[in-house]
C-alpha cells in the first residue's frame, strides 16, 4: 500500500530519512539545542521532532497510518514540511549559541 506521492518522488523518502538520521545523532550529540530552552519551547519542539524524525523513518519503512488524517500527516508534503521547519529551527539554534 504505498502512497502515489512515493511513487514518484523514491528520492525523496531516502533524502528524508537521512536527514533525519543526520539530525537525530545531531541531538544525540548536542542535546543543549533543545535542553536549554524554556519548557514553554522545548515541548512544542519535542513534538515537531518526534512528527518530522518519526514521518521520515516511517516512509522509509514502509508503514502507512490506518487514519485517514493521519495518513496525511505522515505522508509528503505535510511530512516534509515538518522535517524541514524542524531543520531550520535546529540550525537556527545552532548559529544562535
Amino acid at each position: 500500500m504505498e502512497t502515489n506521492t512515493r511513487r514518484r518522488l523514491p528520492g525523496v523518502t531516502l533524502g528524508a530519512m537521512l536527514l533525519a538520521a543526520a539530525l537525530a545523532l545531531w541531538l544525540l550529540w548536542q542535546p543543549a539545542l533543545i535542553s536549554t530552552l524554556p519548557m514553554g519551547l522545548r515541548l512544542p519542539l519535542i513534538g515537531l521532532g518526534v512528527w518530522a524524525l518519526g514521518a521520515a523513518f516511517m516512509s522509509a519503512m514502509g508503514l502507512e497510518a490506518r487514519r485517514p488524517w493521519l495518513r496525511r500527516m505522515t505522508t509528503p508534503p505535510w511530512s516534509l514540511m515538518a522535517l524541514g521547519v524542524f531543520t531550520l529551527v535546529l540550525l537556527v539554534r545552532t548559529a544562535i549559541a
